[in-house]
């Protein structure tokens, strides 16, 4: 998943939870009730961070995880 915004995903189908990590906070972000379908179309974005901005930011409720 080569992107310069996002590091890494994580995808919880039962709670339709999306888990994101972002390169330049380092920070995860948990979006609730995320479709699988969008969750399917974000993983076959050519770019995650336009993909992302379009139909996840600001279209679902989050909150910011603790660090590990």
């Amino acid at each position: 998943m080569p992107s310069t915004s996002i590091a890494r995903t994580q995808y919880d189908p039962q709670t339709r939870t999306l888990s994101v990590w972002f390169v330049a906070s380092g920070k995860r972000y948990d979006y609730e009730d995320v479709p699988q379908e969008t969750y399917a179309a974000f993983m076959r974005a050519r770019s995650k961070g336009r993909f992302f901005n379009a139909f996840i930011r600001n279209r679902f409720r989050y909150r910011l995880m603790p660090a590990a």
